[in-house]
């Protein structure tokens, strides 16, 4: 069984293109619609443009979109200017006036980065598993890793668990109550 392209049914992009009520259309109409909202965008303040958004056009009239009403209110009495500034543009005479929607519109939130921390004992752990290994591809993998906690960690920083420091911090009553206080910056009478 073979597939084959039947001769009916293939067509060139350029004819999908061109066929009234097709996808030239609907790239036609976004052409414009983002024309419009540039256009009005620069026209109107930064605090409000912000806020607006086209959201279609069909028999005459032009939908704005914001995200709060109170913008929607500035837009309603703002109606008569956006109307003349519109007009400006070729292709949008024929808007007779505006459709105005609240959409509130959810900011895209950004994933937020997950930070690991090699502790010393653990690089120190890869360090000695490292030393047992010849020369390959892993040992050279393992120090590298390794060595990401002796760049992670700053001299003045003490991952471990040794209980000497934490004895001395704990005796100092005049220590500072945040848990990352520099210990230098006490000394300085400032």
């Amino acid at each position: 069984m073979s597939i084959k392209a039947k001769r009916l049914r293939a067509q060139p992009v350029s004819r999908l293109l061109e066929q009234p009520g097709g996808l030239g259309d609907v790239m036609r109409m976004a052409t414009l619609i983002e024309r419009a909202q540039n256009h009005l965008r620069r026209q109107l303040p930064p605090d409000v443009a912000e806020h607006l958004y086209v959201g279609g056009y069909r028999n005459g009239v032009l939908t704005l979109i914001t995200d709060r009403a109170a913008w929607l209110t500035w837009l309603r009495y703002e109606q008569p200017r956006l109307l003349g500034l519109l007009h400006q543009l070729p292709g949008f005479e024929a808007v007779m006036k505006f459709s105005l929607k609240v959409r509130p519109i959810r900011p895209v939130k950004a994933i937020p980065r997950q930070t690991r921390h090699l502790s010393p004992a653990g690089a120190e752990a890869l360090a000695h598993c490292a030393e047992g290994l010849e020369d390959s591809p892993l040992k050279r993998s393992l120090n590298r890793l390794a060595s990401h906690a002796n760049a992670a960690v700053e001299p003045g920083d003490d991952f471990s668990n040794d209980s000497s420091s934490n004895d001395s911090s704990s005796k100092d009553d005049s220590s500072s109550d945040t848990p990352f206080s520099d210990a230098s910056s006490s000394d300085d009478p400032a």
